[in-house]
């Protein structure tokens, strides 16, 4: 994680690339793009999760092939060696993904700043609007970590050898079938075994998330056993990729997401569903 007052200090710093991933629920009617326009903090780019990802997919923001994300990387001016910072105007939320998304592609030097823009603003912090300065197009290597991915197959194994737990970070009421999924044509209910662990309860009042001690406490109440592998699924795929970023803040090391989440899962009537 990187607090606001550490960049504010590395603001403009020639290595450092600091993104907007600010993403909304489509239900919510908010463009994130024009928001980011209209304010964003100083040298900010927008990353548009639904864009940079596998568009041909039926599933929301995919992760993209490492073709397609290298090839927007080159164009956004963000290379080998760049140190990323990402946030998003939740607080902590969106950018959690666009952080998984870069440490899937092989970028190690990438972070979540802690509050986001809510808490760069509350602290009186410089802001500033309309398309940012381009940058010269740099070359990004991406290479394709599988380990923090999983796939449908993948999780289908996980439902008869129980290698790992499954963490879902919706509500409860979503969790547990009581209530409607946002999406349409979705299932209500949760895949079986899995533990639920809403994102938000790992966050503080202010957005910002809650120390290691903390963090270990939730899931260990969760009833996940940090012994093993850990794999994080949501709706799809944003806020799992929060309970990745807690996890590996409190230096658990095989941590991977499902990209597909319940908007796969769910979808298919073939596959077995709890409720409960």
């Amino acid at each position: 994680m990187t607090e606001t007052e550490e960049l504010a200090r590395e603001l403009h710093a020639p290595d450092l690339v600091i993104l907007d991933a600010s993403w909304h629920m489509p239900s919510e009617g908010r463009d994130a793009r024009a928001e980011y326009l209209a304010e964003h903090i100083p040298g900010a780019l927008f990353f548009d999760i639904d864009e940079i990802a596998d568009t041909k997919s039926p599933l929301p923001h995919m992760l993209p092939s490492p073709e397609k994300f290298s090839s927007r990387m080159r164009s956004m001016g963000i290379g080998d060696g760049s140190r990323i910072v990402v946030y998003d105007s939740a607080g902590l939320f969106s950018a959690a993904r666009v952080w998984w998304t870069f440490r899937v592609m092989g970028a190690l030097d990438v972070s979540v700043l802690n509050g986001g823009l809510p808490k760069w603003k509350r602290e009186g912090r410089p802001l500033e609007s309309g398309e940012p300065s381009p940058r010269t197009p740099r070359h990004f290597t991406a290479r394709r970590n599988a380990d923090l991915v999983r796939d449908l197959s993948d999780m289908k194994a996980l439902l008869k050898d129980r290698s790992a737990e499954i963490v879902d970070a919706r509500s409860p009421d979503r969790f547990a079938g009581r209530s409607p999924e946002p999406r349409p044509g979705l299932r209500s209910g949760h895949i079986p075994g899995a533990h639920n662990l809403p994102y938000s309860k790992l966050l503080a009042k202010d957005g910002t998330l809650r120390p290691p001690r903390e963090i270990e406490q939730l899931f260990e109440e969760a009833g996940v056993d940090l012994g093993k592998p850990v794999v994080a699924s949501c709706g799809s795929g944003i806020t799992a990729s929060v309970l990745a970023l807690a996890l590996t803040e409190i230096g658990h090391r095989r941590t991977s997401v499902y990209d597909g989440s319940w908007s796969e899962w769910g979808a298919d009537q073939s596959l077995p569903i709890e409720t409960s």
